[in-house]
């Protein structure tokens, strides 16, 4: 199995919206700024300097530097953040939930491709800087999404209420999970590295944000990623004129409805609201509404008339936060960004945004797909090769490869379409005799012929089963691999934990990641660890 990639298209794991816009299709123009290539970072480079206020950036800066108050940060790290107070410095934005432990392993995939995206940029563009963001979705109140993650076959899971943003979720609890966790690793130098980094994480940090703070800057710190929190008071008021937009005006609701009128073919990922925040506290996100020429927040009690909540916006902008649909502008608002990096579901409801941002006048970012990674051992590797397995077989539906793979041992062909085809020419004749006579005689014809080929479809299938018995054996090793590489039929990147990995490469595992994704190109990497 020479070839280490596979392309998005013969994955089969992607939709179509995401299968359109990587090969541009004229029709979703309208719908981005400038494709991922890396020749269009130079016009957007300008698009954005002269849409980005330069007095931001001190408070960028200075916002960062409090947030990594209390937190090691690495040389290259304290570097990229004062960097950011040149008008020639630039991010690349990635964003992500704060599941437990990283939750899957495209986590890591996100960031690695943000790092990756920066070097090969500042090659491309030496007078500039650029800058590798994470975006922590602290104000998220999803916490069932969250609260696990899969390491081996155990499921580890931080049973709690929660309410509230879960950045602000006290780690009260972890104990437990760190307990089960650490009974599942057993014993040896990587477990220990992993046990260390959980504890020194979750146990040692009073709430999610710090912990996930803490667990990035550990894993990706060195290589200079800036871990930024939205839930930020001087960050939330340079988005105030943006808040009071959307209050009064609902701008994002009717841009965004317009757009996912162009969009009817495909799925649309999310829905706007009337207006698109949420009002914020420790223990409460909950939407803002208006109805009766008032401004309520659902399942509480608080009202507020125009000049109560423009004023509550003009002193405690933290109380406010944007949904699915605003996040995305407040994130370009206060970055001067070029590139956001997600996966095809986040890239998809990007799409839906353009307008919005023209509405607002920010620069839409350059949408760049994260790669894709499927992980592999030498051993799993060598049982593919025995099988005589490619990578897009075992990409490929489960039934469908079995099916192949059946044909391929039989000592015969197994497809009947040959005999079928003769059947059917027979009858033609039959049924031109029977077209000059009796009309009963005609319909007798044609029930023969329907009961023939089913006949043969019903032998067809027959035979299959039984050559899938006489090859049982190999058939079964076929997709216990599968199995392995492919959980529960789905993508390994979407449900295993990169500690399963690094618990048995250890560092190889973030080694491999960096030298082998290229985020412009548009392939799934298949890495052997």
């Amino acid at each position: 199995m020479p070839n280490d990639c596979i392309s998005y298209q013969e994955s089969g794991y992607f939709t179509k919206l995401m299968m359109d816009y990587l090969v541009e299709k004229p029709e979703l123009k309208a719908l981005y700024n400038r494709f991922p290539k890396l020749e269009n970072f130079g016009p957007q480079i300008e698009e954005k300097a002269k849409n980005y206020p330069v007095e931001y950036r001190k408070t960028l800066v200075t916002a960062l530097n409090n947030q990594y108050n209390g937190f090691k940060a690495s040389k290259a790290t304290q570097t990229n953040i004062a960097l950011l107070s040149d008008s020639k410095t630039f991010t690349i934005t990635t964003g992500h939930q704060l599941n437990l432990f990283t939750g899957p392993l495209y986590f890591l995939y996100k960031i690695v491709s943000v790092i990756n995206l920066c070097k090969e940029l500042k090659q491309a563009y030496p007078e500039h800087h650029f800058v590798p963001i994470y975006w922590m979705a602290t104000e998220d109140h999803d916490f069932e999404e969250i609260n696990f993650f899969h390491f081996k076959n155990t499921k580890i899971k931080w049973d709690r209420e929660s309410h509230g943003p879960v950045g602000r979720l006290s780690t009260a609890g972890l104990e437990k999970v760190f307990e089960v966790f650490a009974k599942e690793l057993g014993l040896g130098e990587n477990a220990q590295y992993l046990k260390d980094l959980f504890d020194n994480s979750y146990l040692k940090h009073a709430n999610l944000a710090d912990a996930t703070r803490y667990l990035a800057n550990e894993l990706f710190g060195d290589s200079g990623l800036l871990i930024l929190d939205g839930d930020d008071v001087s960050l939330k008021q340079l988005f105030i004129p943006f808040i009071k937009e959307e209050l009064l005006h609902q701008t994002s609701f009717n841009n965004v409805t317009k757009t996912n009128a162009l969009l009817k073919e495909y799925t649309i990922q999310v829905n706007p609201r009337e207006i698109n925040l949420f009002y914020l506290e420790d223990t409460i996100r909950e939407r803002i509404v208006f109805e009766d020429n008032q401004f309520k927040v659902n399942n509480t009690h608080l009202v507020f008339s125009e000049e109560e909540i423009l004023e509550l916006l003009k002193t405690n902008p933290e109380q406010f936060s944007p949904n699915v649909i605003l996040r995305p502008l407040y994130q370009e608002v206060i970055l001067p960004n070029l590139c956001y990096i997600g996966g095809g579901g986040e890239v998809a409801y990007w799409l839906q945004l353009k307008a919005n941002f023209e509405a607002n006048n920010i620069t839409f970012p350059i949408l760049l797909v994260r790669n894709s990674v499927l992980l592999t051992t030498e051993k799993q590797v060598q049982k593919a090769d025995k099988l005589n397995l490619s990578w897009a077989d075992l990409f490929s539906n489960q039934q469908t490869l079995f099916d192949k793979k059946t044909q391929e041992f039989s000592k015969f062909n197994l497809d009947f379409s040959a005999q079928k085809e003769h059947l059917k020419k027979q009858f033609e004749a039959l049924n031109q005799l029977a077209s000059q006579t009796d009309k009963s005689f005609s319909g007798a014809v044609k029930a023969q012929e329907v009961k023939q080929i089913k006949g043969l479809e019903n032998l067809e299938k027959r035979l299959l089963k039984a050559e899938k018995k006489i090859h049982s054996e190999k058939l079964e090793r076929i997709i216990q691999l599968q199995n392995e590489l492919f959980p529960n039929q789905s993508l390994q990147e979407r449900k295993n934990n990169f500690g399963e990995f690094y618990h048995e490469a250890g560092n190889t595992l973030k080694t491999k990641l960096f030298e082998k994704l290229h985020p412009l190109e548009a392939k799934f990497t298949i890495i052997t660890i």
